[in-house]
């Protein structure tokens, strides 16, 4: 079952058939993301195929890894897969 720790803590956890990989990267759903974790970050970027980006810090004990989730929140319709998905980053242990 793929999971995403941060200092200690269990960010996000779904089941196999529930997450979508692209580019490497583990796609949760984001009914299986624990937003007490997540703050709205101003970041965004901007992908050719799959649209614009926005990203969340992650929150733990105080502890702010910024910019370390993102979500495409309506992708083009190549990555239309990842509507309503979570991945993270930047040193979160993402385990598939």
């Amino acid at each position: 079952m793929p999971i995403a720790r941060w200092n200690g803590a269990v960010i996000a956890e779904a089941p196999k058939n529930q997450v979508e990989i692209v580019e490497g990267n583990v796609y949760f759903p984001e009914q299986a993301v624990n937003k007490a974790y997540l703050q709205t970050s101003a970041k965004l970027s901007i992908c050719p195929w799959k649209g614009i980006a926005s990203y969340y810090d992650v929150v733990v004990d105080g502890k702010v890894n910024q910019d370390a989730a993102w979500t495409y929140r309506t992708p083009k319709d190549a990555a239309k897969e990842i509507t309503g998905h979570i991945a993270f980053w930047h040193g979160i242990d993402v385990q598939r």
